[in-house]
């Protein structure tokens, strides 16, 4: 059995066991069978469970709950979507991009919301997020973005700039020519989060099936290493995962994030650094860059940037790639040199599943009975909730505002087949490490970085 508390710092730091649960044992037949013991899958449970607690929920995991990206990630719980304005006209209209938008937002008060009544321990903190501008290119396109969000009607209340010293006072960073804040986020312990999500369904009634593999979704079935899964609707939750399941390689491709975190930091050290309240932070570079205090007073901070698997490859190797370990770390002490002397304890990674065009989807087939979420490209902290309720009100027919958003039961295309999306990604993946260094060395915006972000956002 792996020893799973070895997967990131938030999975060691988790204060309950963490040893799976029974397998599925045998076949089964169930009302809402739902792939993915992750955020998403859960949140699913949740929310149906509350509309209906008569029915018969089953979750299917292969590891245990929160092995995946729901234990692994950067612990921002923030209302943003993958894609953003962009993308959500493009599959709807003005009007359903900014009530998508805006329900983003209010997912973070929704997780608060939620972990408190039930009393979920995930050391959940609102103090919004900082990203810096640390170069001319990105200090004008935050301008151009702020001014954009603003023309649209979200309000200083949402997002604002910050000059120099106003960015600084908040993360005192190198190089701070300004930032944005953006109010709706939350830190989070990401593995407390997922873990106490998990314990809250069972008590609700849900069933959890550990160390089972889901190895077909079908209309009406999942099969299963311990048998099979009879259901009037299936969900895929799987995110990062679903290009290891029959039929679904191209669906999702899975692409890494790597993470380091610190040994807990002075007080004298945090006094330079800043986030008093706790902000995330990182700066506006196109391989993204992300960072927390955590509650024990470490700085936990990770990065994009690891290569492509072939194939959609899910390999160890690349979660302990000690070359962008050091990257990120490096990262860290040109940001705050006071971090110069700091020991880093822990290094980890995990996969996000990233769909063709860059913007999640969620959706029901009311023929097949087959339902889906997730394609958050590394913003499903929050999101995940808010694919959870939507699914809740799709499968349980009622009518909302969240059935109507431009995400729902949308078309996208697959990625291409190999070697064609190797070639794809991890070309782009050089091209925007290329275009940081550039634009940090000429002052000057990478024009084919932009054209190729602006695709995505």
């Amino acid at each position: 059995m792996s020893n799973y508390r070895n997967h990131s710092l938030w999975l060691e730091q988790h204060p309950g066991p963490l040893d799976q649960r029974p397998p599925l044992a045998g076949d089964t037949q169930v009302d809402i069978a739902i792939v993915g013991g992750g955020y998403t899958g859960l949140w699913t449970a949740y929310y149906l469970l509350v509309a209906d607690p008569s029915l018969r929920v089953t979750v299917i995991e292969r590891d245990i709950v929160g092995f995946g990206a729901s234990g692994r990630n950067g612990g921002w719980c923030v209302g943003e979507i993958a894609g953003g304005y962009g993308a959500a006209v493009r599959a709807g209209d003005h009007d359903g991009a900014v009530r998508l938008i805006r329900a983003g937002m209010d997912t973070v008060d929704e997780v608060g919301r939620v972990t408190a009544f039930e009393g979920i321990d995930c050391d959940f903190h609102k103090g919004g997020t900082i990203r810096l501008a640390r170069n001319k290119p990105q200090l004008e396109q935050q301008h151009a973005e702020v001014a954009h969000d603003h023309k649209i009607g979200f309000s200083d209340d949402d997002i604002r700039l910050l000059n120099p010293r106003e960015a600084s006072l908040r993360c005192n960073a190198t190089d701070v020519l300004g930032g944005i804040f953006w109010s709706a986020c939350a830190r989070v312990q990401p593995a407390n989060l997922v873990r106490g999500l998990a314990e809250t369904i069972e008590r609700m009634g849900a069933v959890i099936v550990e160390g089972t593999e889901a190895q077909s979704i079908e209309p009406g079935r999942v099969r299963t290493s311990h048998g099979n899964i009879s259901a009037d609707i299936v969900v895929r939750a799987t995110e990062g995962y679903t290009s290891q399941i029959k039929d679904l390689s191209r669906r999702l491709v899975p692409l890494y994030s790597l993470m380091v975190a610190s040994e807990p930091l002075s007080a004298d050290t945090w006094q330079e650094i800043g986030l008093r309240d706790m902000e995330t932070f990182g700066d506006d570079r196109h391989l993204v860059i992300y960072g927390q205090r955590t509650a024990d007073g470490r700085i936990a901070f990770g990065g994009r940037g690891a290569r492509y698997g072939f194939g959609s490859k899910i390999d160890e190797s690349i979660e302990q790639n000690s070359a962008t370990h050091d990257r990120c770390i490096a990262t860290l002490i040109e940001m705050f040199p006071v971090l110069q002397s700091a020991t880093f304890t822990h290094r980890w990674g995990g996969a996000l599943g990233v769909p063709r065009d860059w913007f999640p989807s969620v959706g029901l087939d009311h023929t097949t009975g087959l339902a889906w979420g997730g394609g958050y490209v590394g913003e499903g902290v929050a999101i995940s909730n808010l694919h959870g309720r939507t699914l809740a009100d799709l499968i349980t027919g009622e009518e909302s505002d969240l059935t109507t958003l431009p995400w729902v039961n949308r078309n996208f295309r697959d990625w291409e087949p190999e070697p064609l999306r190797w070639i794809a990604i991890n070309g782009s993946l050089k091209l925007m490490e290329g275009a940081d260094a550039s634009e940090d060395r000429t002052g000057k915006a990478s024009l084919r970085a932009r054209a190729i972000t602006s695709l995505r956002r």
